[in-house]
């Protein structure tokens, strides 16, 4: 260490530096130092780890992602791998269930999509498709375990029978005219598979500094260095040839410190946490989607008076499909989950903490749920207390992480994790740490490469893109 002019300075040399603890950062380390032995791989974040965006997620995962290619599909399959074999090794320390994601619609015509969605998907990788279109055809269907993930079926079932879905799913809306429950599918801790990797991580050599970057030094166009503000007041120069962008809703702005102008944008996401004392929501289920644009319901005098004030008018006019739940916790717990986005047409270029509040979140939330799950609506009479939390989804316009070199020589990114960041993060770290010690990559690859929006054939895509798989 060093002092000048008054300021401590430290100086450390590492093969790797990865700004950001969150659980990218988190993997790419654990990835580097332990898939790959680097040993000197340091991780700077002036938080806590997994304490910024990643503790405020959903935690579940999914590998159904209907899409242009196979690449998403293909990406979160191996990174659903990679859990599996670390559920193995640490006897679910994370406790990785299978209950699986419920997509249900009241429409018959986004009845005919979820086939051919399912179909496109089967193809892309996801697994078989079994379709009930009587109450003797679902009589097959294998209804998901309360925990575990071992011998689950894959691929997917398709209710397309209002009365078969009735008989397996009596909480749920009796207007439901299709259920797919794609099985490939459930949620974790993610707070504990992160402190498993970080664990992994420092026990391979790997070391925390907690600080936050303000600049990244280069020689001849490569990477030679990161400069650190201590959270102890010490500058910390590291002297690196790689330098790891996991900065999550920050990666743009830690982007510029490499010359790499990346094209993110961010949108603010809530969820909500009541208990269900009534027992609305069956325990047993897996996350549930309603895929339906809805309007909530009103009394015709509430209606008029929501319609009358600008700033309330957008209550009484439709919101948008993909308002879902899940339940949280295990035996006694009686916690439901929930989340609507309909705030993603507002966006940040520079995300703000906290979130900006929205005090009619609980409220509509709730009342578009029951549309869902009918049972819901004993509820609305006395609201009950609800725990409102949230983070940001940081993406691209078509909701692709962006995972390789970026900027300088030596700069990667590992970023753009949108509102699946848990999920994808195994496979993502995985590539690029591949990428940084030249291991071999898989075929996807080049579909989350920053450099494909230097393809004018890729960029023309983008117009025709569809599904981005949004939640």
């Amino acid at each position: 260490m060093s002092v000048r002019g008054g300021v401590r300075r430290a100086h450390v040399v590492a093969d790797a530096v990865v700004c950001g603890a969150g659980i990218a950062g988190v993997a790419v380390a654990q990835a580097l130092a332990v898939q790959h032995g680097v040993r000197r791989v340091v991780l700077v974040d002036d938080r806590a780890p997994l304490t910024l965006t990643s503790d405020k997620s959903t935690e579940a995962y999914r590998n159904w992602w209907p899409g242009p290619d196979d690449a998403m599909v293909r990406l979160m399959n191996r990174s659903i791998d990679l859990l599996e074999q670390w559920a193995e090794a640490s006897d679910n320390r994370f406790l990785l269930n299978r209950r699986g994601y419920l997509y249900a619609t009241t429409r018959p015509e986004r009845a005919a999509q979820f086939e051919a969605e399912a179909a496109l998907a089967s193809s892309q990788g996801a697994g078989p498709v079994r379709v009930y279109r009587s109450v003797a055809e679902a009589s097959a269907y294998r209804p998901s375990a309360h925990t575990g993930y071992r011998a689950h079926p894959a691929g997917a079932d398709l209710f397309l029978d209002g009365d078969a879905i009735r008989a397996h799913f009596p909480w749920l809306s009796p207007d439901l005219c299709a259920v797919l429950h794609a099985r490939r599918c459930g949620w974790f801790s993610g707070q504990q598979l992160g402190m498993l990797l970080l664990e992994q991580a420092k026990a391979a050599g790997a070391a925390l500094v907690a600080g936050r970057v303000v600049g990244v030094h280069t020689e001849g166009g490569c990477v030679s260095g990161v400069q650190v503000a201590g959270a102890d007041g010490r500058d910390v120069h590291i002297a690196t040839p790689v330098f790891v962008n996991a900065a999550g809703p920050y990666a743009k702005a830690v982007g510029q410190l490499v010359g790499a102008d990346l094209p993110l944008f961010s949108e603010a996401h809530y969820k909500i946490g009541l208990d269900d004392t009534l027992g609305a929501i069956h325990r047993d289920t897996g996350l549930v989607i309603l895929d339906d644009v809805q309007a909530l319901a009103w009394s015709d005098e509430e209606r008029a008076d929501l319609a009358a004030d600008d700033a309330t008018r957008w209550l009484t006019e439709p919101l948008p499909a993909g308002i879902h739940l899940r339940p949280e916790g295990y035996g006694s717990a009686t916690t439901v989950l929930m989340l609507w986005d309909y705030h993603s047409a507002h966006r940040f270029d520079t995300p703000a903490f906290p979130l900006p509040a929205d005090p009619f979140y609980p409220e509509v939330v709730l009342r578009g749920m029951t549309r869902l799950a009918p049972g819901l609506a004993a509820y609305l009479e006395r609201l009950p207390h609800a725990y409102v939390d949230g983070g940001y989804y940081t993406k691209t316009i078509e909701n692709r992480p962006l995972m390789g070199p970026s900027g300088a020589d030596g700069a990667y990114v590992c970023a753009a994790m949108s509102g699946f960041g848990l999920m994808a993060a195994p496979a993502a770290a995985e590539l690029v740490a591949a990428q940084i010690t030249g291991a071999v990559r898989p075929p996807y690859e080049a579909a989350f490469l920053p450099s494909r929006y230097d393809d004018a054939a890729y960029l023309a895509r983008l117009a025709d893109w569809g599904s981005t798989g949004q939640l």
